[in-house]
């Protein structure tokens, strides 16, 4: 049965309500006035992992809990329409639900509503297993359910990766994820030092590769204990939104892994992917296709001969 699925992603499945804003932060005022409008879509960080994944042609299955309300409704939605199979474990509480404040520069600010989830929630072990041993990798997104099924996942020897998005290198709620998977992607931003704490995460864990991203500045590489600078890659239209161009890169980059690619193409792919994501509005989810990507990072090797 193994192989039957690309990728399983783990957790990370919600609704954004995106407002345009005219700057951040927002200046206090009574009110203001959107002119662009308000819009709530389906879509969080393992929503676009999955998209993204299935966008480049893996078979992509998302496990995640969700609620009976109009939110778990749009996430179904969004699986049904781009064919990707979900199974989704009911969430009393509620789906994850946010309101992402977007800036002109494409920053954003996200507000998440944290009475949608409880101490209690879990993914069941057996779904957990059984979803696992079917597929070639798992990518698991740092909500509270995921870490209760991280004992579930290591038992099936299956390889994992997780994001660990704007981590501090000290809060140590992020700690079980980034020791427990194989490749480990995070943001520099809020690193004072991304080489020591890449180096500490692979020091302490399990992590063979180790990617930071770092926006324009492209990323930095760890694999093996050799650090490389991943250039960046020039966006092919205008920078809009920076929502999802993290879970865009961690699409990419296993897209190559999965290829049996070497880790700096598959940084490449992840940049590539990234890039892209950053010139979709907030209100839609859309990712690059395979000939896409598989064509702009060619150029980008090129370029860089």
């Amino acid at each position: 049965m193994s192989g039957d699925i690309d990728v399983l992603v783990l957790g990370g499945a919600g609704v954004d309500t995106v407002v345009y804003v005219p700057e951040l932060p927002l200046p206090y005022a009574d009110s203001y006035m959107i002119r662009s409008g308000i819009s709530t879509r389906a879509g969080q960080t393992g929503d676009f992992v999955a998209l993204g994944l299935s966008a480049l042609g893996l078979r992509t299955h998302h496990l995640d809990m969700i609620g009976d309300d109009p939110e778990g409704a749009l996430v179904r939605a969004l699986h049904r329409d781009r064919g990707i199979p979900f199974t989704a474990v009911p969430q009393p509480a509620g789906t994850k639900r946010a309101v992402n404040l977007v800036g002109p520069d494409g920053r954003r600010l996200s507000l998440y509503d944290t009475t949608r989830s409880r101490e209690t929630d879990r993914l069941p072990d057996p779904v957990v297993r059984s979803l696992a041993r079917a597929s070639r990798h798992v990518h698991v997104a740092i909500t509270h359910p995921c870490a209760h099924a991280l004992p579930a996942l290591r038992g099936t020897g299956v390889s994992v990766s997780t994001d660990l998005h704007d981590w501090d290198g000290a809060n140590p709620y992020h700690e079980p994820f980034a020791y427990a998977a194989d490749v480990v992607f995070l943001s520099a931003a809020a690193l004072a030092d991304p080489e020591r704490t890449m180096r500490r995460i692979a020091g302490r864990g399990r992590a063979q590769t180790v990617v930071a991203t770092a926006g324009a500045e492209g990323a930095y590489l760890l694999v093996d204990g050799e650090l490389t600078r991943v250039p960046p890659v020039t966006p092919p239209a205008p920078v809009v939104d920076s929502n999802g161009a993290g879970d865009a890169f961690a699409a990419g980059f296993l897209f190559g892994r999965l290829r049996g690619e070497p880790p700096p193409r598959c940084a490449l792919y992840g940049a590539v992917a990234g890039a892209h994501a950053c010139t979709v509005p907030s209100t839609e989810a859309d990712a690059i296709g395979r000939e896409e990507l598989l064509a702009r990072a060619a150029g980008a090797e090129a370029d860089l001969c």
